[in-house]
């Protein structure tokens, strides 16, 4: 599965950017869909998923800020993000894991095997 990141931006604290997440190449359906971001010098970290049976989680530092969801239709994921702050600074990644880590933890890295390029987010005044 391919995936290709758009919709990054320059956008000041509080306000709110989509990005979004667009496979090629297979059925998103058949897959799970994270949402990571990597901030200056910092580790890459998961902050959002959708399962394929409609599971949906986030991490603490986003849970009532962002939201995820996918268009199976049109192969694409979104993440709404809402009052951003400069700590959500970062490339944001999506990445692909198949039926085989259906019952994998949602927050482990490793069971995701297809990675997109990335989008930067920058939230500065």
């Amino acid at each position: 599965l391919r995936l290709v990141e758009s919709g990054g931006g320059l956008v000041q604290p509080g306000e709110s950017l989509r990005i979004s997440c667009v496979a090629s190449g297979g059925m998103l359906e058949d897959y799970g869909i994270g949402w990571f971001r990597q901030g200056p010098g910092e580790e890459r970290e998961i902050v959002s998923f959708t399962g394929r049976g409609g599971q949906i989680n986030y991490s603490d530092s986003v849970k009532g800020r962002f939201t995820i969801s996918r268009d199976n239709v049109r192969k694409t994921v979104y993440l709404q993000m809402y009052s951003l702050k400069p700590e959500d600074t970062g490339i944001y990644y999506c990445a692909a894991r198949g039926v085989q880590a259906t019952y994998v933890p949602w927050d482990l890295h490793d069971s995701f095997t297809s990675w997109g390029q990335g989008t930067q987010v920058s939230v500065s005044a």
